[in-house]
């Protein structure tokens, strides 16, 4: 079996673990002041992706632009804040972008994650590639999976199968000739990662800059890694399990939780040491809500119907969706 093909069993074997646990775990963690809002909520909507093959993991959007990409094969779609559909913008397989998971936006810089093939890119904001980066080869699995953008432009990545963070300086994210053959650089070790399970998933900077809050897709647990010392440490919360795409707004955090069809509200104390659940709640045509964003007041997140993409079992729709809905 090839190391893609495993990456997959595994990541869907976890996945599949998680969803038949769903009930018994949300009812242990879920608030009890949390009310979860049902399909349909007032002023939510959906956003339909033109594309037959998208399975959109993640979502990025800024004051100009709303970006989805499909992990089956790397598409990139585009369309304007508030418009009811997505068209393509980057064609699948264009750079050797097969697959896409974690998409950002920093600047006039697009960031694409390349999942199980190790590949990270970086293009402008009209298309043109920049550079495109691949993991160290040390012979183990990897799932290039999310990153993080500092207030200074440094660009951090998790692998959710290696413990460790990428950094990408500023000045080679926004380097103007472009270099299509470079190599990650570890910046930070990760605590805490099991074996052959996904670990470190989403991932956002503190509006300071000074640190990184990580999820862990497997535990549920959430870190915080000191930037200037590389210390990790695990935030006091209840265990989101699933914990997938994060956003940040301010202290608060949204995390999708992708095998439990939610996105999670989490307040972080001031020094980003504690965290409180502040409710949970579903979202339109929810189908295994993997990527998450905040544009405006709208909290956009993916339907990416992940276990049709893992297993090959039958759609369960045939268009792929972002639903929009109101940030609280």
């Amino acid at each position: 079996m090839s190391t893609r093909t495993t990456a997959h069993a595994t990541w869907g074997r976890a996945l599949f673990v998680f969803a038949a646990m769903s009930i018994a775990l949300v009812s242990r963690t879920l608030p009890t002041s949390a009310v979860p809002a049902h399909n349909g909520e007032d002023g939510a909507y959906t956003i339909t992706i033109n594309g037959s093959n998208a399975f959109p993991e993640s979502v990025a959007a800024d004051n100009r632009n709303v970006y989805t990409a499909s992990i089956a094969d790397g598409t990139v779609y585009r369309g304007r804040p508030g418009a009811k559909t997505l068209a393509p913008f980057l064609p699948g397989g264009q750079d050797g972008r097969t697959q896409a998971t974690g998409i950002k936006i920093t600047g006039n810089r697009l960031l694409i994650a390349g999942a199980f093939t190790g590949r990270f890119f970086v293009y402008t904001n009209t298309g043109r590639l920049v550079s495109a980066y691949t993991v160290p080869d040390t012979g183990e699995p990897t799932l290039v999976n999310d990153a993080a953008v500092t207030p200074s432009g440094d660009v951090y990545i998790t692998d959710s199968f290696r413990a460790v963070v990428y950094r990408i300086p500023a000045a080679d994210v926004n380097a103007t000739s472009a270099d299509a053959h470079r190599t990650l650089q570890v910046a930070y070790h990760l605590s805490d990662y099991v074996p052959g399970e996904s670990n470190g998933n989403g991932i956002v900077a503190t509006p300071d800059g000074k640190s990184l809050i990580i999820g862990y897709w497997y535990s549920g647990a959430l870190y915080r890694l000191t930037l200037a010392t590389g210390e990790v440490r695990k935030i006091a919360v209840s265990p989101l399990p699933s914990a997938d795409g994060i956003a940040l707004r301010g202290n608060t955090l949204y995390i999708a939780r992708s095998a439990h069809n939610e996105i999670a509200t989490v307040r972080l104390s001031s020094d980003h040491t504690r965290a409180t659940v502040v409710s949970e709640r579903t979202c339109p045509g929810a189908d295994t809500t993997t990527g998450v964003a905040v544009s405006g007041d709208r909290l956009l997140v993916t339907n990416s119907q992940m276990d049709t993409y893992l297993y090959g079992a039958p759609l369960t729709s045939p268009v792929f969706t972002v639903a929009s809905l109101p940030l609280h």
